[in-house]
């Protein structure tokens, strides 16, 4: 299957978004998903000034 000059165009800058999209959202998106699950039983809250200053 042979593709098209803009088709590959297209389809490099689709791979160049993806990767900076995944570069840029993947530590924010832990953290998120970490906040919002909690801290376990026992342990002191989860807050951003602990998350930093320990």
């Amino acid at each position: 299957m042979q593709l098209s000059e803009q088709s590959k165009e297209r389809l490099g800058l689709v791979f160049e978004v993806a990767k900076t999209v995944f570069h840029w959202g993947f530590i924010p998106t832990v953290l998120y998903l970490g906040f919002s699950k909690g801290a376990e039983a026992g342990m002191p809250p989860l807050t951003m000034a602990s998350l930093l200053w320990q």
